[in-house]
């Protein structure tokens, strides 16, 4: 979705690519960015997940330059553990 920002629509803002979890909770989805500890939820995993933008866009839209480094996450790696369960 682009918005109206009132600068020449030549020039977008520079796009930011971050992770998104998405899981399974009760009968719904949560999607969870980790990089700015910022969620959402939906009912599929495409809403969560566009839902997870919006929140996104609202954040980067609204959120002063020190709030946004403040709560950036720069190195978040996702990878999985094997435990023993007996």
């Amino acid at each position: 979705m682009r918005r109206s920002t009132g600068v020449d629509s030549d020039h977008e803002a520079p796009a930011h690519r971050l992770t998104a979890i998405i899981e399974r909770e009760d009968d719904g989805f949560v999607a969870l960015c980790p990089e700015l500890d910022i969620a959402s939820e939906g009912a599929s995993i495409e809403e969560a997940r566009a839902n997870l933008i919006e929140a996104l866009t609202l954040f980067f839209e609204t959120a002063s330059p020190f709030e946004v480094a403040r709560r950036s996450h720069n190195e978040v790696f996702v990878t999985q553990v094997e435990v023993a369960v007996e």
